[in-house]
């Protein structure tokens, strides 16, 4: 699997993360495919089942919600696995796990730092591998 997600453009960016490795690298790649699909950040969290849904009526606004897992069950436990490499590495220079440490200082419970992180996480690979696409499509325009 290693081998296949090489040949892939985004190979180098998405192995560079921290967390990423050579199971869960090519796993993220394969579980999300393309990300031009989706139409900002929001759409592949969804995808992914990691977002909270509205739960209001009225003048009711509920503010303690669990994820939707509406999404793929394979890149959720991707997801999981990712944000416990990033937690037993403690690298304080990484703003994801300085994310999840916040939010454990917070008192909040290890599920709910742990989703929020992995959260963070596919945010911050879809930023980055969409940036780095659009560059190698705009190297690509002017050497045509």
């Amino acid at each position: 699997m290693l081998r296949l997600a090489s040949l892939l453009p985004e190979f180098d960016v998405v192995m560079e993360m921290q967390g990423a490795g050579e199971v869960t690298g090519p796993q993220l790649m394969a579980e999300i495919g393309n990300v031009w699909r989706f139409t900002h950040k929001g759409a592949l969290v969804a995808f992914a089942g990691m977002d909270a849904p509205p739960f209001q009526s009225g003048t009711f606004d509920f503010k303690s919600r669990r994820i939707s897992k509406r999404g793929s069950p394979h890149l959720r436990k991707t997801l999981f696995m990712v944000a416990s490499t990033i937690l037993q590495h403690s690298d304080p220079a990484n703003p994801i796990f300085q994310f999840m440490d916040k939010k454990r200082a917070e008192g909040k419970h290890f599920y709910v730092y742990t989703a929020a992180g992995a959260a963070k996480f596919l945010r911050i690979y879809y930023a980055r591998v969409k940036a780095h696409l659009a560059v190698l499509d705009a190297e690509a325009n002017t050497a045509a």
